[in-house]
């Protein structure tokens, strides 16, 4: 076998749908080459269950270059897998050895319905960014882009947080299933700046309040939701919810700092 080639065996989590049982499903001998994507090797395996007349694996994916978030997958105990700041579609076999056993598995939390196999019912995150509701001020027509003069550390703390791509990586790390890292991260990079201001107090609040409704668990500070997110969205974020909210309740004036 070429150096660059390796066999592989695969114990992939197999479920019909949310209301029925599943099961762990062992595929022995699935080749694969060391400049293949995860993907490309699910890909693979796809294409000799088919050509065996077998039901193929059902996962999600889309753009396949670590943006869109659909690729989520729990590879051996890790949301996206071992290498960190990676989503699974840029996870690389190169990270594996020949002869290594790996288990995939869909998310696990509550608020993310199992749909088939290692695809998960993410939409409990699309409720929240529409309790949040868009900028609603009446700006007629669009400004220059440098018409508001923001400062270079407010505008790249913005940035950071706006890299969120909503994969569920966190919630999925979290032994609390919590959404907090995914919801502050969406607060944050709106309140952060001025455009977003205007209506912070309502949407921290109703965005929060929409988290509980969905089902996620309480925070716990474990850090494990930093760890596991492809874009290493700091816990920072959470703490910056926290002190949002608590003003937004209690009528205070809304700090961002």
């Amino acid at each position: 076998m070429s150096a660059n080639n390796m066999r592989l065996t695969l114990r992939i989590w197999r479920q019909k749908s949310n209301g029925h049982a599943g099961k762990f499903e062992v595929y022995n001998d699935v080749e694969a080459n060391e400049h293949m994507s995860f993907l490309e090797m699910m890909d693979v395996l796809n294409e000799k269950l088919v050509s065996q007349k077998k039901e193929p694996v059902a996962f999600a994916h889309d753009c396949r270059e670590g943006i869109c978030g659909t690729c989520n997958m729990v590879i051996n105990g890790k949301p996206h897998g071992p290498k960190g700041g990676t989503t699974t579609c840029q996870l690389h076999m190169r990270t594996f050895n020949d002869g290594d056993v790996i288990t995939v598995e869909p998310w696990r939390a509550t608020a993310f319905p199992v749909i088939k196999d290692l695809v998960v019912d993410r939409s409990s995150f699309d409720k929240i960014i529409q309790a949040g509701g868009y900028i609603s001020v009446n700006t007629g027509q669009a400004q220059d882009a440098n018409a508001i003069p923001i400062e270079k550390d407010t505008s790249s703390e913005a940035f950071d947080s706006a890299t969120c791509i909503g994969c569920g990586a966190c919630v999925a790390a979290c032994p609390n299933g919590s959404a907090m890292l995914f919801t502050a991260a969406k607060v944050n990079h709106l309140a952060m700046l001025p455009q977003g201001k205007v209506e912070n107090s309502r949407r921290v609040r109703a965005m929060v309040n929409q988290m509980d409704e969905e089902g996620f668990g309480m925070c716990s500070n474990t850090g494990a939701c930093e760890v596991e997110c492809p874009k290493e969205i700091s816990i920072t974020n959470i703490a910056k919810l926290n002190r949002m909210y608590m003003g937004a309740v209690l009528g205070k004036q809304d700090t961002v700092a």
